[in-house]
């Protein structure tokens, strides 16, 4: 990663929680700053029932999601849980929060939630926060 990452968004839409086993947690970067080493088992899939056409990454020799990708966003989400610690990220908002599993309830901890992804404009903005390594 060569740019400092956003926060961690909550999605709990339907498909993200049917692709991680959950609401997917998911840091994001400019996708001209993300820079791969070695990349021959990065697999791509469409995202099927996508608002936004976007595609997914997904390693291809263990299976775990990476990443989901949007066309025409400068920036690309990146699975929170992928990144090694400390990640110095905190959650900032909680999308497609209506979509949450029955299974659980949100936390009443102030933190806000968005219908939609494109209700959440201060979290696409990509507030750079603790996880700015200039602030280290």
């Amino acid at each position: 990663m060569n740019a400092p990452l956003r926060d961690v968004v909550l999605c709990h839409c339907t498909e993200c929680r049917r692709w991680s086993g959950h609401a997917w947690p998911a840091t994001a970067a400019p996708f001209d700053q993300l820079d791969f080493s070695e990349d021959r088992g990065l697999r791509w899939i469409d995202s099927p029932a996508s608002d936004t056409d976007a595609r997914r990454g997904y390693c291809g020799a263990c299976g775990s999601s990476l990443f989901w990708d949007a066309p025409g966003r400068a920036t690309i989400s990146i699975a929170a849980g992928s990144l090694d610690e400390p990640t110095r990220l905190e959650v900032v908002g909680y999308v497609y929060a209506e979509q949450a599993g029955d299974y659980y309830a949100l936390p009443d901890d102030g933190v806000p939630r968005h219908a939609r992804l494109q209700d959440s404009q201060d979290v696409r903005g990509g507030r750079v926060g603790p996880s700015d390594p200039s602030a280290a």
